[in-house]
């Protein structure tokens, strides 16, 4: 298949990465430092990070842009280990969160540097507290063979708000999007620490089943999976109004992927 795109599309997934992030560059083979470049331009779509001594620091800043206009007031800084676009003006595109009139204002063309069909992963974070912030990780349907390939494994969403002195709640689960074969299930789980401690979840997805972890405890299992070339997102957001001190900050420590086969269909290469 061939995008209209400024990059021919690449392989889906290599086998196996990990990355702990230790500079002084982020690595380019791997991450693009964007926020769903497509749907914006590149000064609201780049991430703002710093490589330090725990691994990399997702950072919001004060003189940030909102990613998107019409979805202020939002800031992200985020990683993903693919992009998809058509070209300018066409509404293809990874991720269509909106349909009154999203079109592609970035051509990305396709690149997935890390985006198996079925897999484990594994991810260490440190949430941040700054007000209005959510720290996410998400395995997102790239869409770049069918639109319908939309669905999205949501392994963690952590909101300041929801971080309490002794224990934590997120939201995890599955969202459908645009993806007919699938349905919500989203729940939120409670987590017996502060999660602004370094911790660890796990998904492991493939044959009709998702089973996703924290701190090596089962939090959700799931009767559904998405069984096309997913891409990985670990973002920070501020979501409303600007306030507080800047900058807000959470730490990935390390991230782990392994693209593994399942019955008759091996995790694409």
């Amino acid at each position: 298949m061939t995008d209209d795109g400024a990059h021919p599309p690449t392989s889906e997934a290599r086998r196996a990465f990990v990355d702990d992030f230790p500079g002084p560059e982020l690595r380019g083979d791997l991450w693009v430092a964007q926020y769903l470049p497509q749907w914006t331009t590149p000064d609201r779509s780049a991430a703002r990070y710093a490589v330090v001594a725990e691994g990399l620091q997702l950072r919001i800043e004060e003189d940030q842009p909102d990613w998107r206009p019409e979805d202020g007031p939002l800031r992200v800084s985020n990683l993903q280990t693919g992009v998809h676009s058509g070209a300018e003006g066409t509404t293809r595109g990874t991720h269509r969160h909106r349909a009154d009139g999203l079109v592609v204002r970035t051509a990305t063309g396709t690149r997935l540097s890390w985006a198996p069909s079925a897999g484990r992963l594994t991810v260490t974070v440190s949430a941040a507290t700054g007000s209005s912030c959510m720290l996410a990780a998400w395995l997102i349907g790239t869409e770049h063979r069918s639109e319908d390939d939309a669905g999205e494994i949501c392994i963690f969403e952590i909101d300041a708000s929801a971080i309490g002195p002794e224990s934590t709640t997120a939201r995890s689960g599955i969202k459908a999007h645009h993806d007919p074969r699938l349905h919500d299930d989203m729940a939120e789980v409670l987590l017996p620490f502060r999660a602004v401690r370094p911790h660890t979840w796990t998904v492991v997805w493939g044959g009709g089943t998702t089973v996703i972890s924290c701190e090596g405890a089962v939090v959700r299992t799931l009767d559904q999976a998405p069984d096309y070339p997913l891409f990985l997102m670990l973002d920070l957001f501020e979501i409303g109004s600007r306030g507080g001190a800047y900058p807000k900050t959470a730490v990935i420590h390390r991230v782990m992927g392994q693209a593994v086969s399942t019955g008759a269909r091996s995790a694409e290469r």
